[in-house]
């Protein structure tokens, strides 16, 4: 594997007395494309959360870029999660207001990018995932499919360390998931670092590498061919 660009090492998550993630070890290299897979209550929703910053550790090391998060105040880890990280959510969470081209520029607001760049490199985002000929119109006007384009353009617009990626086909009929996923693979190809975070088996298997978790633990990873 090369070098990770995220680790966590015995991440150890509880609220109150109860205790959700135990003893969770990852290394995701860059350039891979891993899905993240168990069932309700699996403990990968909190896993996402730990892994985006959004959420610390009760314990354990959770470094992104080489940089232990879990160590660093609240500014600086919203800067880390501003700069390294990529989110796409299955509600997608596009302002209705703003055009498609405005959504992915605003992906950078917090990145201190100035916004002539920002335009630019929204443009160049929606380009890279086809939507260049829709970037003037407004969520209200798009499919649900380029609504989710749409967000991974943004999630890549500021060119980010790993992109996390929640359900991202779980609000699409079939054949439009099946293009997202197509998506997924093709910026995967182009050298995005992408975990895709899932309760569906079936494209958990359409990813390189799976990594099952079950009642807070890491119960299967194809890459290191272990079972618990």
């Amino acid at each position: 594997m090369s070098e990770p660009v995220l680790e966590l090492v015995n991440v150890v998550k509880a609220y109150g007395e109860v205790s959700v993630l135990h003893g969770i070890d990852l290394r995701v290299g860059a350039g891979e494309l891993v899905a993240v897979v168990g069932p309700s209550g699996s403990g990968k929703s909190t896993l996402l959360h730990i892994m985006g910053t959004l959420e610390r550790p009760t314990s354990g090391v959770v470094r992104i870029n080489g940089v232990d998060a879990a160590r660093l105040g609240d500014r600086q880890v919203a800067d880390v999660r501003a700069r390294d990280i990529g989110f796409v959510f299955q509600q997608f969470f596009l302002a209705a207001h703003a055009t498609a081209l405005e959504n992915v520029a605003d992906g950078m607001l917090y990145a201190g990018v100035p916004a002539r760049a920002r335009c630019r490199r929204a443009t160049e985002a929606l380009e890279r995932v086809g939507l260049s000929h829709r970037a003037h119109f407004k969520p209200a006007k798009l499919s649900g499919g380029e609504r989710q384009r749409v967000a991974i353009a943004r999630a890549l617009v500021g060119r980010p360390a790993i992109v996390l990626a929640d359900e991202p086909t779980g609000n699409l009929d079939s054949a439009t998931g099946a293009s997202i996923v197509s998506l997924l693979h093709e910026l995967n190809a182009g050298g995005a670092t992408i975990i895709v975070i899932t309760h569906d088996h079936d494209l958990a298997l359409e990813m390189p590498r799976q990594v099952q978790v079950l009642d807070g633990r890491i119960v299967r990873d194809s890459h290191a061919a272990s079972v618990l």
